[in-house]
């Protein structure tokens, strides 16, 4: 830290830094919480940030912030003092860092203003002033602001009273110790597959030791996020490990479960297949829906307007939070049911839970979508283009095939090519070529279901159909053909898949947009993979092959996505920030 006798001065200290390195100015004067410096200069997700009397700019910002700095110095003088004159428009900008900070807004470069609620950032300019600053700040404890500030602000019931009270003291114990929030993830981690081993056993004793450890990687997994916030330790990696292991966490944990009833005597592998696949469809709704609204500047929908009411009332927004299933509670439900029942009524209960769930918030965006009056952007078109994760086959289609028009035509056909698909699978001879046929017509529609901008009241609908169809398609033939083991080996295909769609929507929301079209060229596209395993069991109908190919199959998916994942997320320059995660 460097002390420079004015703004000159400064600009010349700033200028000798180097070029990789963060940096910040705070005026001598500053009065305030130890956190709201660290608010406004340590958090590394916006390139410039400010609080009254300090300013950040991480390397990108820098070349803006010294030619602001210089324009300040030259319109005040290099030998002036820090303070602006009294016409300025707020005092907050009356400092040196304040007049930048709205310098480098004016040069386009965006400018964070973190909310520091109760704590002081100020720059008094009498005695007066400042003591009234002190008294303030004196008045508030920083750390009891900071450790409430590192619970996520909207989070499910279970979560907030059962979780949090005690887990932002682990994180601040973590921080303490120099532990990062990814360090706390890997073990998060490590924990739940300890869990689903235990659940492998298939003993009473596996089970209840399964239930405690589940609940425990819950805590881990809640910690995690609040030691980012605590300590500002966001980061592109952390964001991606959070988001990734959250999945694999739960599915491995039902592969456990599934695995231990199976050595007990109950095959359950297609109900826990049914329960990732019904899980995995409703992220699907709730990411398309929010990607489909993410320009919208403000509620257009009376629906909307009608829940922004219901959360003035505080009890209707607990029982919303809880009938959506959120993770704290499925987990919660799952640890309970698994140490007191058997892994058959574990999945009953997931299945129901998460079925009235997906019917409630379906619903209320269906009723959302259909009074929405703003229209549909086309960044928004092309989010849900991406989700659609179309392959060369529904390319082809859609390159040759003319648009169809009308506000809910894309969602219908996508549909319509559902229901074929999995009527197919489901009612159809097994082994039968006419489920290849029923396949073919699926491309189609799907190819058919892209081929105008995805830009309709109910367009989000569309990649939900697609996942629906490819899922349960899988989950069907698998459950239907004799071959030994082909449900596990659909479980670890629909696993891969998912993963990669995980994948898609964790990259567009860090603003990097989809996987390239390489990697969903390679693995097929939805309806490609639909069809190929249409194609896999007519031709190895009643044949062992059938469980080879599927696992050849996830195999192959899964080392490409993740190879790809892994490099990408790793070498990325993806905004840093840290995924605060939805509720279900």
């Amino acid at each position: 830290m460097q002390t420079a006798a004015d703004a000159g001065d400064a600009a010349t200290l700033l200028a000798a830094v180097p070029a990789g390195h963060r940096v910040a100015l705070v005026d001598p004067r500053f009065v305030g919480h130890v956190h709201a410096l660290r608010l406004g200069l340590t958090d590394p997700r916006f390139a410039a940030a400010t609080v009254p009397g300090a300013l950040t700019a991480q390397p990108e910002a820098r070349g803006a912030l010294l030619r602001a700095l210089r324009r300040t110095t030259a319109a005040v003088g290099a030998g002036a003092p820090v303070v602006a004159p009294d016409t300025d428009p707020a005092p907050e900008d009356r400092t040196v860092p304040g007049r930048i900070a709205v310098a480098l807004e004016a040069e386009g470069t965006p400018v964070k203003r973190p909310e520091l609620g109760s704590l002081t950032a100020t720059v008094p300019t009498d005695t007066g002033a400042r003591a009234t600053a002190e008294s303030a700040r004196d008045a508030v404890d920083d750390e009891a602001v900071r450790l409430r500030s590192a619970v996520k602000a909207h989070d499910g019931f279970f979560t907030t009273f059962a979780i949090s009270p005690y887990s932002r003291y682990i994180a601040r114990w973590c921080a303490r110790r120099g532990l990062t929030p990814n360090q706390v993830t890997t073990a998060s981690l490590i924990t739940a597959l300890i869990a689903a081993g235990a659940a492998a056993t298939g003993t009473r004793g596996g089970y209840v030791a399964a239930g405690i450890l589940l609940l425990v990687s819950f805590v881990l997994d809640c910690t995690d996020g609040q030691l980012a916030r605590y300590s500002l330790q966001y980061s592109t990696m952390g964001a991606w490990l959070d988001a990734t292991f959250d999945r694999a966490k739960e599915y491995a944990y039902y592969a456990g479960l599934a695995i231990g009833a199976v050595r007990g005597g109950d095959d359950v592998w297609g109900l826990a297949l049914g329960a990732m696949v019904l899980q995995a469809c409703r992220h699907v709704v709730d990411f398309s829906f929010n990607e489909a609204n993410h320009d919208a500047v403000a509620n257009t929908s009376p629906t909307a307007a009608l829940s922004d009411k219901l959360d003035s009332v505080g009890w209707t927004v607990w029982a919303r939070r809880m009938i959506v299933l959120p993770i704290g509670e499925r987990w919660a439900m799952i640890a309970v049911l698994t140490a007191l029942t058997t892994p058959r009524i574990v999945f009953y209960a997931l299945l129901v839970g998460c079925a009235l769930a997906a019917c409630y918030t379906t619903a209320g965006r269906l009723l959302r979508s259909l009074t929405r009056l703003a229209s549909r952007t086309d960044r928004a078109a092309q989010a849900l283009a991406d989700l659609a994760d179309s392959g060369p086959l529904a390319q082809g289609v859609a390159a040759v095939a003319p648009g169809l028009r009308g506000a809910f035509t894309a969602p219908a056909v996508a549909l319509l090519g559902t229901l074929v698909m999995i009527g197919g699978a489901l009612f159809l001879p097994y082994g039968s070529w006419l489920t290849v046929a029923a396949a073919a017509v699926y491309v189609v529609l799907s190819g058919l279901a892209v081929a105008r901008p995805l830009k309709g009241a109910l367009d989000w609908l569309v990649p939900p159909f697609f996942r629906a169809a490819e899922y349960v398609t899988i989950l069907v033939l698998a459950a239907r053909s004799d071959a030994p083991h082909a449900v596990p080996a659909a479980f670890g295909l629909v696993s891969a898949v998912a993963y990669h769609h995980y994948d898609t929507v964790y990259r567009i929301r860090g603003g990097t947009g989809a996987p390239p079209q390489w990697l969903v060229r390679t693995i097929g596209g939805h309806e490609g993979r639909t069809a190929l395993v249409a194609v896999l069991a007519a031709v190895l109908t009643h044949a062992a092959g059938f469980t080879t190919a599927l696992t050849a199959l996830a195999v192959a998916v899964a080392l490409v996505v993740l190879v790809e994942s892994i490099r990408f997320w790793v070498s990325s320059s993806a905004p840093a920030v840290h995924d605060e995660g939805e509720l279900a």
